[in-house]
């Protein structure tokens, strides 16, 4: 596993606290927003390309849904093109994993104070990218799981992958490497990064009371407090060459 723990004078390293990690996180989201944007724009406008080509019409669905109509399961998994959207959107969030994951590289060159070009958001696909791949669907797989025995349960437990695509950046470590290490700063550390996580989810769907639109603007945010929790538990690590 190659380890990237070397310390600049310019970098900023949050303190191992809740709101140390949200704040520095919020700092670097400032500075990097419109990568952010670009990044998340690309990814929605890809997925809304596949459910155009599978036919698959979610508006309806959720317009059914929220004008009190019964729709289950059975009504969701029997709407056209359904089949083909799951598995479509499956992989494609698989494949587009990268593209969110390289914000956090962008987080980095932010928190030395780097340029930033636009290209730096598909960092990932050319930094350990299988690895990201396998820990992605590890981490569908399980959240699928979890969110089909109850909510609570995902809340819980996801906090653990919290760590995982920070360090399959920087330290280059197989999937399964990755989710041992990052397992093992939750569970000695497990309140304050499940606050942390917690917060980092909330502010991520806060687009949603924009009308959906929103969501464009936030949902980055996560992955922004990934990187910042990292710093405060493995070091601020030194830059990467593109």
């Amino acid at each position: 596993m190659e380890n990237f723990k070397e310390f600049d004078s310019q970098a900023t390293t949050p303190e191992r606290e809740v709101g140390s990690i949200i704040s520095h996180a919020l700092e670097i989201f400032k500075n990097t927003f419109l990568y952010c944007f670009l990044a998340v724009v690309i990814y929605f406008l890809l997925s809304f390309i596949i459910q155009m080509v599978t036919g698959f019409d979610s508006q309806l669905l959720v317009e059914e849904m929220t004008s009190g109509g019964h729709v289950d399961y059975a009504d969701i998994i029997a709407a056209p093109g359904f089949a083909a959207y799951t598995g479509a959107s499956f992989l494609v969030t698989l494949l587009l994993t990268p593209v969110l994951v390289s914000l956090i590289y962008v987080a980095n060159k932010s928190n030395f104070k780097q340029p930033i070009v636009v290209s730096d958001i598909f960092f990932a696909y050319k930094q350990n990218f299988v690895n990201i791949f396998i820990y992605a669907l590890i981490t569908q797989i399980a959240l699928t799981i979890l969110l089909f025995m109850c909510i609570l349960p995902a809340v819980f437990v996801m906090p653990f992958f919290f760590l995982g695509y920070p360090i399959l950046i920087f330290e280059k470590a197989s999937a399964f490497d990755a989710l041992k290490k990052s397992f093992d700063i939750v569970q000695n550390n497990y309140g304050t990064i499940l606050l942390t996580a917690l917060l980092a989810g909330l502010i991520s769907i806060a687009g949603l009371v924009l009308c959906f639109v929103g969501i464009y603007l936030t949902i980055p945010f996560a992955y922004i407090a990934m990187y910042s929790t990292y710093c405060a538990y493995c070091g601020t690590p030194r830059q990467l060459n593109p």
